[in-house]
């Protein structure tokens, strides 16, 4: 695994999450009660609006029943599952938590999709996958911890098939630095963003084709906009994975998006054979 993530990795050490987990579940009943998306929805899609932004990506990445699937930094697996049940596809997840990945198999474990939905253990700048493997790949707010991001791309593409899609939702630079701490990073020193067009060219210049971008900033402001950090958070929170302190991270993620220093990118890609250039692009 790579160290330069190293930091990355010990800032969702999350120690004890699944125990943590069993805990938080046990007000749906017993262990063997199979559990539902939706149940799951505040817990474990880690990003901005949600739910709400899984369901949209995944629409605009068109899928069908059947694809290979891979979702890079699954976390614990929230649009994984997703995935599995409302698209039918087949999902390989990967993060670098180790305490994440044990969270994911637990809570698919829970959901009954052990046989839709499997994870491991592994760094976004090296995938443990053969070429070509995935008909899509999918990155909901990864790039932000990641430097490399040529690396990262390159990698996304090596492993999608030709005229496999790569759909990503991620937090971009508007305008002057972010205040810390944010849900992905304590301070500046594990946080990589970029503007928004830099971060499609560099994916473009990885072997991929635009298909769809679109500025999610408004829809993000308006999300942060109703979040109370009075007010009680549901029994299955992101607290649980992050910590006490997630509460003033995602405010400061709020206020940043209000203020204008951060937005959002939502885009589809495909992956072009390789050497083929694009009408209008040098030679």
């Amino acid at each position: 695994m790579t160290d330069e993530l190293e930091d990355v990795r010990a800032h969702y050490r999350a120690t004890g999450l699944t125990d943590r987990l069993k805990v938080a579940l046990s007000s749906f009943g017993s262990e063997e009660k199979t559990l539902h998306a939706h149940e799951l929805a505040t817990l474990d899609q880690f990003h901005t609006r949600g739910m709400a932004a899984t369901v949209e990506l995944v629409a605009l990445a068109g899928l069908n029943a059947g694809m290979s699937v891979l979702d890079v930094g699954a976390g614990v697996g929230g649009p994984a599952r997703f995935l599995a049940a409302t698209y039918g596809c087949s999902v390989k997840g990967i993060d670098l938590s180790e305490p994440f990945i044990q969270a994911a198999r637990y809570l698919t474990q829970r959901t009954g999709q052990q046989d839709q939905v499997d994870f491991e253990v592994g760094s976004a700048l090296d995938l443990p996958f053969d070429d070509a493997r995935f008909d899509a790949v999918f990155l909901q707010h990864v790039a932000m911890n990641i430097g490399a991001r040529d690396r990262l791309y390159a990698e996304i593409r090596r492993v999608l098939r030709v005229g496999g899609r790569f759909a990503t939702y991620d937090v971009v630079l508007l305008d002057g630095e972010p205040d810390y701490p944010l849900p992905w990073a304590s301070t500046s020193s594990t946080s990589f963003l970029l503007p928004s067009q830099l971060t499609q060219k560099i994916i473009e210049q990885a072997g991929f084709r635009t298909l769809v971008v679109r500025d999610d900033t408004e829809a993000a402001r308006e999300w942060a906009s109703q979040l109370r950090p009075t007010a009680t958070p549901p029994a299955l929170n992101l607290g649980l994975l992050m910590g006490p302190d997630f509460a003033k991270a995602a405010v400061n993620l709020g206020r940043n998006l209000l203020d204008g220093r951060l937005g959002i990118l939502c885009a589809v890609f495909e992956a072009k054979a390789v050497g083929i250039r694009d009408e209008g692009e040098a030679a």
